[in-house]
């Protein structure tokens, strides 16, 4: 099964629907660039000046907006049609991000640089089956002393079924999850998207990037999430959304930020 391929199909198909989506809601973005949350933006350091890679972009909101914060940005993603459609975005805000398209594992045989800053968010390592392999990409583009900030929904969520009625899947790597499902981006929309996907304990993230030499400088766990992409939610405070049927009892989301030691 050629995964990278499901995959790309998937997301190629996906961007058209998303760019054009009240979720992502491009025209305001264009007018107001900022689409990073509290959870991320608390762990960044200071970006004027530094050089900034974002891993698994989609169609590069985060990215400008890292490059609206005074970054150097260099973001990826392995979608055609997600990299030029972040291309316009680029243009359309006056915007000076380089977009590169490649799947994140193939990234060296493209880029041979280091940067101040390695950023991830959001849905991001579940599409990755080899989590060692991420870290050590991560690890591959971060300079000494510089920091890795990752937000990513908790691996709890993915146990349940999509309509959160049973623990339908394993906490820990099993083998692929293969699914057939409509887009986050619009609950009214009935095509589906083909999807591969793993889940990867928190452990394993953790433990495969401290043997990548970074550091963990901090950890935290959330009850919500800043997106409403999940099925049964209620907003409790504006911007935040939990499960409604679970309330604040299980984790939504969780962030780290990590320094590759010297």
């Amino acid at each position: 099964m050629d995964y990278l391929k499901i995959n790309k199909d998937s997301w190629n198909r996906r961007t058209e629907k998303h760019f054009e989506s009240e979720f992502y809601n491009t025209k305001e973005f264009i007018n107001s660039p900022n689409s990073l949350n509290s959870i991320e933006l608390d762990l960044l350091p200071d970006l004027k000046g530094k050089k900034v890679i974002h891993l698994q972009c989609h169609f590069g909101q985060d990215s400008i907006s890292l490059s609206k914060l005074g970054a150097e940005v260099t973001a990826v993603d392995f979608s055609e049609n997600a990299i030029e459609k972040a291309n316009i975005l680029n243009e359309e805000t006056k915007s000076n991000v380089r977009f590169i398209c490649c799947d994140i594992y193939s990234l060296p045989e493209l880029l041979n640089e280091e940067f101040d800053v390695v950023f991830s968010s959001y849905g991001t390592i579940g599409w990755l089956p080899e989590i060692e392999k991420w870290a050590g990409i991560v690890s591959r583009y971060l300079k000494p002393k510089g920091e890795f900030v990752f937000a990513e929904f908790h691996p709890v969520v993915w146990m349940f079924d999509n309509d959160f009625k049973e623990v339908y899947y394993n906490y820990f790597k099993d083998k692929e999850i293969i699914e057939e499902e409509t887009t986050y981006a619009d609950d009214e929309m009935e095509e589906e998207f083909a999807s591969v996907t793993w889940n990867h304990s928190l452990a394993s993230v953790i433990s495969s990037l401290l043997k990548e030499n970074l550091n963990l400088l901090d950890f935290r766990e959330f009850d919500y999430s800043p997106y409403n992409c999940f099925s049964g939610t209620e907003e409790f405070e504006k911007g935040k959304f939990r499960i409604k049927k679970f309330g604040n009892k299980i984790p939504i989301v969780y962030a780290l930020k990590m320094c590759k030691g010297v």
